[in-house]
């Protein structure tokens, strides 16, 4: 339900920023999900879509804003939301629709949904593809190479179970605008390492969208920064996906880049590590890594997915503040200050609250009920799994102001 990228809202108060900000570019997403292509069209909303938007409102200084009606989402709250035409939205929509389209047809294509949902899914998935090419080309985004980068990375995953060596084929069928890209041609070299074919396909998507922010604000002395950010972001999104879920994918007789490569665990996280300094210095570079937006909705996400990742090693990354046990316990007292509950829901009062709250998206937004315990929840965007992020003064290292390392602390 939620993506890589989860704001914390300790966070907010310490950039000045109001927690709400979140939910602004979120229900903006939501509402031109649905205004632009019907009510279904919002369960494709894509959490970590929200940093085009934020990145495109940081490089034009200011988006519009409106005051929504009340949503049952919002627990039937009006809330001041970036407008749906904005060109950030725009944007997020198309990214949304277009990954979405292509996760459903992989689903589809692999039997991984019942007989009787298969048509209508498929049918889903292709409207929404053409969709995601009508918006795309109404903000100047050419999405092709986009589309072809997906179908590659079926080819690549399925050479990589059979062991076939990959020696570019993935870039042999693709469009010539697609073969241009300096990155895709590294990464398809027959020189290349084989985690880097299976990866690129995303960092190439996340690469063209977030370049793309540049070309809305009107800010082309950003594109090449932005795009080598995507790039970085893709392969931080793909290589932590493959690390969360690297055991039960092998419980499952499930496909994993780690292991189709005989990459390690460790070796993943280093690289990783990699990719969100490279990052950083890309953001910096486009005079973004000062805007409290980007730090709060980007660059401190990401550190915080790194420290989750190295705590599930045993080992944090280089620079890691250490947090004192009285620390933990105030954090952990924040996120679990709920009165005892007093009932448990029955069966059926339990299928309802998750259905309506996880299912929609509520517990995101607005406070609710736990379906187990009967416990009453904060919304997901008032807590966050950061440990004290809000009180470390950051004297955990010599950078000073550089910006430049990974110390949890967004020094």
């Amino acid at each position: 339900m939620f993506g890589l990228l989860r704001p914390c809202a300790h966070g907010a108060q310490k950039y000045g920023i109001d927690a709400a900000e979140w939910q602004a570019h979120l229900c903006g997403l939501c509402l031109g999900l649905r205004d632009g292509h019907g009510q279904f069209a919002r369960s494709t909303t894509n959490k970590d879509a929200l940093v085009l938007s934020v990145l495109t409102e940081a490089q034009s200084g200011s988006v519009a804003r409106t005051t929504a009606a009340p949503c049952p989402l919002r627990g039937m709250r009006r809330a001041s939301v970036v407008t749906a035409g904005s060109p950030g939205v725009q944007l997020a929509t198309t990214a949304s629709l277009l990954l979405a389209s292509a996760k459903i047809r992989d689903h589809v294509d692999d039997g991984d949904v019942s007989a009787i949902a298969r048509r209508p899914l498929a049918k889903a998935a292709t409207r929404w593809n053409r969709e995601a090419r009508a918006g795309a080309a109404r903000i100047g985004l050419d999405v092709e190479p986009l589309v072809a980068a997906l179908a590659a990375q079926v080819r690549l995953e399925q050479e990589a179970k059979d062991l076939v060596a990959v020696s570019g084929s993935g870039a042999g069928s693709v469009p010539e605008s697609l073969a241009a890209s300096p990155h895709w041609r590294s990464a398809m070299a027959p020189s290349a390492d084989p985690l880097d074919r299976l990866t690129a396909p995303t960092q190439l998507c996340a690469s063209a969208f977030f370049a793309h922010t540049a070309v809305l604000a009107d800010r082309s002395d950003n594109i090449d920064a932005l795009r080598e950010a995507g790039w970085q972001f893709g392969r931080i999104a793909h290589l932590a996906d493959a690390v969360a879920d690297y055991d039960d994918d092998a419980t499952h007789d499930r496909f994993n880049p780690l292991e189709a490569t005989d990459t390690t665990v460790p070796e993943a996280y280093e690289l990783l590590r990699q990719s969100n300094s490279s990052l950083r210095a890309a953001v910096a570079a486009a005079e973004l890594s000062r805007v409290p937006t980007v730090r709060w909705m980007l660059l401190d996400p990401l550190t915080a997915v790194l420290r989750r990742l190295g705590g599930g090693l045993g080992a944090l990354a280089a620079h890691t503040c250490s947090v004192s046990p009285d620390a933990e316990v105030r954090a952990h007292a924040r996120r679990t200050g709920h009165r005892p509950p007093t009932r448990r829901p029955g069966i059926g009062e339990s299928l309802t609250l998750v259905l309506g709250g996880y299912c929609t998206g509520y517990a995101c937004c607005a406070d609710h009920t736990q379906p187990c315990t009967g416990e009453r929840k904060d919304a997901w965007i008032k807590n966050c799994d950061c440990g004290d992020c809000g009180e470390c003064d950051c004297g955990c290292c010599d950078c000073g102001d550089c910006n430049c390392c990974d110390c949890g602390c967004d020094c």
